[in-house]
């Protein structure tokens, strides 16, 4: 699958540090073999899943017809589920 990143998404990653910002990297990546990892959470308040990183969440939603994969947010879990 692809994935894709929002604009913000790529702005907020630039200012987490730096080796928190790689392990956040490599499971987006491992993202596109398998959409659904293990400790992944469907989001109750809106459409996509969350998947946690230490105490970071990464906000996605799947197109299976498209087979695309689209990252909204990346962001601290006390900011995370804030729309």
């Amino acid at each position: 699958m692809k994935i894709f990143l929002k604009l913000k998404v790529i702005k907020h990653l630039s200012k987490i540090p730096t080796s928190v910002r790689r392990l956040i990297e490599s499971r987006i990546e491992l993202l596109g073999n398998n959409p659904y990892p293990s400790g992944f959470k469907k989001l109750l308040a809106r459409e996509g899943y969350r998947i946690r990183i230490g105490d970071y969440r990464v906000l996605y939603t799947i197109d299976k017809r498209r087979k695309e994969i689209t990252i909204l947010s990346v962001k601290h879990r006390k900011e995370a589920y804030r729309i």
